[in-house]
């Protein structure tokens, strides 16, 4: 049975797709990867499709979903490498991709994981300072 590889690389899982995702490889990296986000903890997913030259509408909702699932996790996701044919083609079946973040490749989806995860941070500790604000 095939599976994708999802490599953890400290607070953030790596997803390398290099093949050509059929419907059921497709439903079982969706599992595999908000099982792995529950198991680690991670807090950021980084799905790397540059050599995916096809998405139809399947596949959109597949990677839409990780983002949901998995920012319902408290782990944001980033897809990176996205090639122009496949930008153009989700845009046309309407497949926004809302809850997830996009990269041009995968050195700058790391960025923006840790710049999220640290906004995120920051954030939650000006919220803890206001709960100590004497009134």
């Amino acid at each position: 049975m095939d599976r994708i590889p999802i490599l953890r690389m400290g607070q953030f899982l790596l997803v390398t797709i290099q093949v050509d995702l059929y419907d059921r490889l497709a439903l079982d990296l969706e599992a595999d990867i908000v099982k792995m986000v529950n198991k680690t903890g991670a807090r950021g997913v980084l799905i790397d499709i540059s050599a995916v030259s096809i998405v139809d509408s399947f596949m959109g909702r597949i990677i839409g979903n990780i983002g949901v699932m998995s920012k319902l996790l408290d782990a944001e996701t980033v897809v990176v490498g996205m090639q122009p044919a496949v930008a153009i083609t989700l845009v046309e079946l309407g497949l926004p991709l809302k809850g997830v973040y996009t990269a041009l490749n995968v050195d700058k989806g790391m960025d923006l994981l840790r710049s999220i995860i640290q906004d995120d941070v920051d954030t939650a500790d000006t919220d803890d300072d206001d709960d100590n604000i004497a009134e």
